[in-house]
């Protein structure tokens, strides 16, 4: 290992991330995942791991450094906050300790003394009570990067396809207004630059999906695509960019369409997420894209109603995982395409 160990933040701890924090260390070895630590949570952990039948030996860190050594025989966990597990059942005390584990994996990640940050779901309601004024994880880290929200750009990624939404958490009936040339230039140039510099792919192509259905079929539906969507994409393929649209959402994400492109800029939330999630919701990872760190997560969430009951497949914390690793190492010129 030439580059420091990941950090991974525990999540809620009565949602499921604990539980696969803990499978994806027992299955270390087979997905041959990089060393990680947990930011707290070391009885959690245990009792979550107990509840799938893992054997989890723990051991406390004090410093980044020494999960690498630690790492092929127990999951090190640092010193710090802790609690009870009680999964289903979210509780203040739960949330200020998925808060605190969230604020140690971001802070050692921004100081280098983790090599990328891989974070478990969060339930943003119960984070709020205790003081969580960002929309999610995604504008956290960019705030402790001291960048602005915009810069920071959340992409999906599966094995079978890569989406971006433009707009992410916001009434569809808002998106056509918030749909701008400038959105979509600025959001096109960091997945461009993303694609190259931390998944090594060489000249990304880049695929828009159009607002309207049929990309407005001229005008008949709508003129956003003319009017706002084109002059985007005109002018970044001005750059040198290689991108394409606006094409008609219904088609894009096709079999035979999706090896045209590497990623897919989508205009809202669910226009994104849903392919993403019915081709590969098991392996399905969130992508912070546009910061000096890397950050990724599992693309579901924590899952309050299967939490501790050996149901919740770890897939997708597994390939959050393994892609954080991957991404870290491109940066680092360390990982053979």
């Amino acid at each position: 290992m030439d580059f420091p160990p990941l950090a991974v933040s525990l999540g809620d701890p009565a949602g499921v991330g604990p539980e696969l924090i803990a499978a994806a260390w027992a299955r270390r070895e087979a997905e041959e995942l990089p060393p990680f630590f947990v930011a707290g949570g070391a009885e959690v952990l245990q009792a979550a791991a107990q509840s799938r039948g893992i054997a989890l030996p723990v051991a406390e860190i004090f410093h980044p450094a020494e999960a690498l050594d630690l790492f092929g025989h127990v999951l090190p966990v640092l010193a710090g906050a802790d609690g009870k597990y009680a999964p289903g059942t979210p509780d203040r005390a739960g949330a200020e300790l998925a808060l605190a584990s969230l604020s140690e994996a971001t802070a050692l990640t921004c100081t280098g003394e983790a090599a990328a940050l891989v974070t478990a779901p969060i339930a943003k309601a119960r984070l709020a009570e205790v003081g969580f004024d960002y929309p999610g994880q995604t504008e956290y880290v960019a705030a402790a990067c001291s960048y602005a929200p915009g810069d920071a750009v959340m992409m999906l990624a599966g094995t079978s396809l890569r989406t971006v939404p433009l707009t992410v958490h916001v009434a569809l009936k808002d998106v056509p207004g918030l749909i701008t040339a400038a959105l979509i230039e600025r959001k096109a140039r960091i997945v461009a630059m993303a694609l190259y510099r931390d998944f090594g792919i060489e000249n990304p192509r880049i695929a828009v999906a159009a607002l309207n259905p049929h990309a407005g079929e001229d005008g008949r539906m709508g003129r956003e695509d003319i009017d706002v969507v084109a002059p985007a994409i005109a002018a970044l393929a001005a750059e040198g960019i290689r991108i394409t649209g606006p094409h008609s959402a219904d088609g894009l994400f096709t079999a035979h369409a999706r090896p045209s492109y590497d990623a897919a800029l989508c205009m809202y939330h669910d226009q994104a997420l849903i392919p993403l999630k019915t081709l590969d919701f098991d392996s399905g990872v969130n992508v912070t894209l546009g910061l000096p760190v890397i950050r990724t997560s599992p693309d579901h969430g924590t899952a309050f109603g299967i939490a501790g009951q050996n149901i919740a497949d770890p897939g997708a914390m597994i390939a959050a995982i393994r892609m954080a690793g991957e991404c870290a190492a491109r940066r680092m010129g360390l990982f053979d395409d």
